[in-house]
């Protein structure tokens, strides 16, 4: 994007960011961005990519301190400043992007509030600025839109909003810190293309955090890989992403779904060690499948290629490839009695019907996947299914016999053969309850409780999700976020469910974790469950689902069997989705590699 000898807009050398104690979170990072240039910085949740990125800007969270380093900006050496001055310069030389604009956005304020406070000038000049900020990223700019508040915006617009008023004060840096998770793959693929002609038009100079290795290689130039608050890997995009050097990068990238190809994926096995937890050598020695006796002192970045690795033998995994394989999909049965079926479902609320005359067909051991954008009526389907939805009409039926619309309606074996998982185990895990009683709770009113089987029953669920039994004394804040949705898997599997209820359980979790959940799950349809499984995602799509229904403003414009849907999509909704859908740099097609690339 720019030219090599442009002077550095950004530079950090040597960060360390520790606890109190002195345990270190993140050691002796270091990284340079020239004007314009796009910084992907990716690895598991706690690996440090967002204490990083806070560092960057000079801060750090409750009980944590810089310990070290230095941070310079256009020229100021951030880790300097008083208070006050780092006040000033968060705005006008770095900004942040916070993950979810719904909580890092004032719910009270106004849009024009939001855009202008802070600002210097008459009303009329910041009032001025916020209509230009709001074209340029691609939203209304109105006197009526200015007057809204965020609870009045989509998704989508909040992000945007949240992208403006980082960048209204003509900062020289932005850091945007998991922007795009969660968001359906059209509003995504906006946000991204607003962000690369930020970077573009305005020169700006942009750190990117994420799990999404696909949304890293569409967006980055360079990318820094980071584990266990070290740097293993570091490079331009290209190089990284399609001929990775380190056994890390090589996993991570094995455990990305395919839009293309149904594979079955590698979760990395283990898990990212905690603070106070680094091994002496190799801080991913105890997870890599290719580790010997050097790897017991610790390896410095050196030289690979054009990129730096923390490897003591950077060629091997360059050399190995990838080690997914392909897997063939699931052919249906014949004559088989459907799990669950929904016919004629019309929904409203209120006087707004957004469900309209949708028939669906679940059978046992098959996923049918629902897909859409934000809005298309996926989770008011989902909870028309669990009957938690009140205005709707049309008729269910499970196992072929008629399902009452309501849950209220409905008598303990259907509510136990029909089970829902929540997106966020977060929210739906009682975090005042531990594990084993939050699964005992599911059990109330069950035969297994009755007979005194819970216990085991419990424990096969567990076993059947791969979590320890000795963890049912712990509360969901001490487990992984991995390790929180199998639990939420467990609970609904402790009923002897006959179909599962999936809303979006993959969407904000590591693409380690993602893929352990998703073999986890294509292993409850080869136990006969049939599954109903609500995304935006049509790698994951490729990967689990045998049916496919696109849902498209409440109706479905296109269904048929997965690999029909994705190969050769009939509807143009379809063929957009497909065209959102990011796909990885593969090595093989220079040509492909660099248009992902940021010009």
């Amino acid at each position: 994007m720019t030219n090599s000898v442009d002077p550095a807009i950004l530079t950090a050398d040597a960060v360390t960011v520790e606890r109190l104690d002195g345990a270190p979170i993140i050691a002796d990072v270091s990284l340079t961005l020239r004007q314009g240039e796009v910084m992907g910085i990716v690895g598991e949740s706690g690996s440090g990519k967002s204490t990083l990125a806070l560092a960057l800007m000079g801060h750090a969270r409750r009980g944590v301190r810089i310990g070290g380093g230095a941070v310079n900006i256009d020229g100021t050496e951030m880790l300097s400043l008083t208070p006050k001055q780092l006040r000033s310069a968060r705005r006008n030389l770095v900004a942040y992007v916070a993950q979810d604009p719904g909580a890092a956005l004032n719910p009270t304020l106004r849009l024009d509030t939001l855009l202008t406070e802070g600002l210097e000038g008459s009303s009329a000049e910041k009032t001025a600025r916020a209509k230009r900020i709001l074209k340029k990223v691609g939203l209304p700019d109105d006197d009526a839109f200015l007057r809204r508040r965020p609870r009045q915006l989509s998704g989508g617009q909040q992000q945007r909003i949240a992208i403006a008023m980082a960048v209204i004060a003509e900062p020289k840096v932005i850091i945007l810190d998991e922007p795009t998770t969660g968001l359906d793959v059209s509003t995504r693929a906006k946000v991204l293309d607003l962000i690369k002609q930020l970077c573009i038009a305005d020169n700006l100079t942009a750190i990117y955090v994420s799990h999404d290795l696909a949304v890293i290689a569409s967006v980055a130039d360079h990318v820094t890989v980071m584990y266990g608050g070290q740097v293993v890997e570091q490079g331009e995009m290209q190089e990284v992403l399609a001929t990775p050097r380190h056994p890390y990068t090589r996993a991570l990238l094995d455990a990305v779904p395919s839009v293309n190809d149904r594979q079955a994926l590698l979760p990395i096995r283990g898990r990212v060690p905690n603070v106070g937890e680094w091994p002496e050598g190799c801080i991913f020695s105890d997870r890599c499948d290719y580790a010997i006796a050097a790897c017991s002192v610790r390896p410095p970045l050196r030289q690979a290629g054009t990129a730096l690795v923390r490897c003591v033998r950077p060629e091997l995994a360059h050399t190995l490839g990838a080690v997914s394989r392909h897997i063939d999909h699931r052919r249906a049965a014949e004559a088989v009695e459907p799990a669950l079926t929904a016919t004629h479902i019309n929904a409203a609320y209120g006087d707004k019907q957004v469900l309209f005359d949708v028939n669906l067909t679940v059978e046992p051991g098959r996923c049918l996947a629902v897909v859409g954008e934000s809005g298309s009526g996926k989770s008011t389907l989902s909870r028309c299914l669990i009957g938690l939805h009140e205005n709707l009409t049309g008729e269910l039926t499970l196992a072929g016999s008629p399902l009452p619309l309501s849950v209220a309606g409905r008598d303990q074996i259907a509510r136990e053969r029909l089970q829902y998982i929540f997106q966020n185990p977060n929210a739906s895990l009682n975090p005042r309850r531990t594990i084993g009683q939050s699964l005992i709770a599911a059990l109330d009113g069950s035969a297994a409780k009755r007979e005194g089987r819970a216990i085991d029953v419990i424990n096969e669920a567990l076993d059947r999700v791969s979590i320890p039994a000795d963890l049912t004394d712990r509360y969901p804040a001490e487990l992984s976020g991995g390790q929180r949705q199998r639990v939420a898997i467990a609970r609904a599997l402790v009923s002897n469910p006959a179909v599962l209820l999936c809303d979006e359980v993959t969407s904000s979790l590591d693409v380690s974790v993602q893929a352990s959940v998703i073999e986890l799950l294509r292993s409850l349809l080869e136990d006969g469950l049939g599954m109903m499984f609500v995304t935006h995602d049509l790698a994951v799509v490729r990967n689990i689902a045998d049916t496919v229904i696109v849902l498209n403003e409440g109706r479905i414009v296109e269904q048929g069997e997965m690999q029909a849907v994705l190969n050769a999509p009939q509807h143009p909704y379809t063929q957009s989705l497909l065209a959102n859908t990011l796909q990885l740099p593969t090595g093989d097609d220079e040509t492909e590699t660099a248009a992902l690339a940021v010009h």
